[in-house]
């Protein structure tokens, strides 16, 4: 009788995956809406629910650098109707800096696909300290004379701009001063008006203001050159090693997802990121599409995980 409960129970499993989705799936963005984030999530929702028959709806739950939406998706059922997508920083580094965070992010989620990423952009403003300069090699001349001084903006203590910057001045040996802001947009905001001196940028936030020469693009935190900025040199090309970095976004659901729910997801949406046109309208922003699966995005995310760890230790970053 046991046995056959069983196989009752794995019937009506098997049944449940088959006919996924039969309602509407919930995707989180833990930050608010206008963001990159936010238009990735939104972005593929549209391709995925036309692809599956149902509407993927995206829910901003902002707070708490990313960990209440991410939590909120730890603790829902891994039925496949409630999906995370988010940035780095709830995936790899929040884990890190937030005290007492209520959710295992290695443990805690099914890994799905990473759609995009893309590399930061070291970029100087108009400021005094920063008009004449033109390579990395004046960065790190600034720097050396004037120690602790230079300032260099970012969207917060421990965003990718912030770990951007604290790698850079590691691996050059030199140090900056930090100004971390509330988000990304008063960031530029300042760095337009010449407030602050330098600062490590998503390309595809500040490729505008690059192109309307308002900002000049120093080098790339990437492997390679992107394709948007074909003659700024990476960051290894001028002579600083070892800081390559990529912001990216990623998409996950709560552990314990059926596989065959899984792999629907993960086809789903590694479609929708290659549909012609949204790939072309990312691609011309600066993002790169990435579109891994499952197994490679979770190799890739216990990398970043132990990547990052290491840094905020040794260079004591907080959160505060």
């Amino acid at each position: 009788m046991k046995k056959i409960l069983i196989a009752l129970a794995a019937g009506i499993a098997l049944s449940a995956a088959a006919a996924w989705p039969e309602k509407s799936v919930n995707i989180i963005v833990p930050f608010p809406a206008g963001g990159s984030t936010d238009m990735i999530a939104r972005a593929m929702a549209q391709h995925m629910g036309e692809k599956l028959g149902q509407p993927f709806v995206v829910d901003n739950r902002p707070g708490a650098t990313g960990t209440i939406g991410t939590t909120a998706v730890k603790r829902a059922a891994p039925d496949g109707y409630t999906l995370l997508v988010a940035s780095l920083g709830p995936f790899v580094i929040a884990p890190h800096l937030v005290k007492n965070i209520a959710y295992d992010a290695v443990k805690d989620f099914d890994y799905i696909t990473l759609p995009v990423q893309a590399p930061n952009v070291l970029v100087a403003s108009s400021s005094p300290a920063a008009q004449k300069v033109r390579t990395v090699a004046e960065v790190v001349a600034a720097l050396k004379a004037s120690p602790g001084k230079v300032s260099f903006a970012s969207s917060g203590n421990g965003s990718s701009d912030h770990l951007s910057a604290e790698l850079f001045w590691q691996q050059s040996g030199t140090s900056g001063l930090h100004v971390p802001y509330k988000g990304g947009a008063p960031a530029i905001n300042d760095l337009l008006g010449g407030q602050v001196d330098f600062s490590f940028q998503n390309v595809n936030a500040v490729l505008q203001h690059i192109r309307a020469g308002k900002l000049h693009a120093i080098a790339v935190t990437g492997d390679k050159r992107s394709p948007v900025l074909p003659d700024v040199p990476t960051l290894a090309e001028a002579g600083v090693k070892g800081a390559e970095i990529y912001s990216w976004q990623g998409m996950a659901a709560p552990k314990g997802l059926s596989a065959e729910v899984k792999k629907r997801l993960a086809d789903a949406a590694i479609q929708a990121i290659n549909e012609p046109g949204l790939k072309k309208r990312l691609t011309d922003q600066g993002l790169e599409i990435v579109a891994n699966t499952p197994d490679e995005f979770a190799a890739f995310q216990a990398r970043e995980y132990a990547r990052w760890k290491t840094l905020i230790e040794t260079r004591r970053i907080t959160a505060d």
